[in-house]
């Protein structure tokens, strides 16, 4: 997340919470965790990425819908995806992490969804369109008060319903002054 997120963002680390999977016990550290949280009035917003089977975090499908922060057993396909940042070897990636629960998740007063690339089309689909379902976790983020979703055009591939776009809003810009 430094690397590839906070450096580039004008950021207090102070202001940076991420959870310590080298923490001595998980189990207590994931309670402390949570409770972070809660003594810092919440999540303002939490952003989050989509795997190709829907999971957000570390919520891998299965996964209870008002879960908090714990340990999650990876799925394979979830470590084969993981893989590029572990030298490109599935075996060096970690069988489990701890994750930021959905329920957790669902307490953030706004959600940012994120998806690039023809590869999370299904899931994006399947997320915005289908059902509210644990087989796909990002699914639950339909029962957001303020959910935002953000896509190419490869990631909408398969999206049915008119969605809105720029040309969208120019034109009701146009209209409204």
């Amino acid at each position: 997340m430094w690397e590839n997120f906070f450096h580039h963002v004008n950021v207090n680390p102070y202001n940076v919470h991420i959870p310590d999977g080298n923490a001595p016990d998980i189990r207590q550290h994931c309670d402390w965790y949570e409770a972070r949280i809660r003594k810092f009035g919440g999540i303002d917003l939490q952003i989050l990425g989509i795997g190709r089977d829907g999971h957000i975090g570390f919520n891998e499908p299965g996964s209870s819908l008002g879960s908090r922060t714990r340990i999650k057993t990876l799925l394979e396909v979830t470590r084969r995806d993981n893989a590029r940042f572990f030298d490109g070897k599935i075996e060096n990636v970690p069988k489990y992490a701890i994750t930021m629960g959905i329920g957790t998740i669902l307490d953030a007063k706004a959600i940012l969804l994120l998806a690039s690339g023809e590869s999370k089309a299904d899931a994006i689909k399947k997320a915005v369109e289908g059902p509210i379902t644990a087989m796909v976790p990002a699914s639950v983020l339909q029962l957001h008060r303020d959910t935002t979703v953000v896509v190419d055009e490869a990631a909408a591939k398969y999206l049915e319903l008119p969605w809105e776009t720029e040309e969208d809003y120019e034109r009701v810009e146009s209209l409204f002054g």
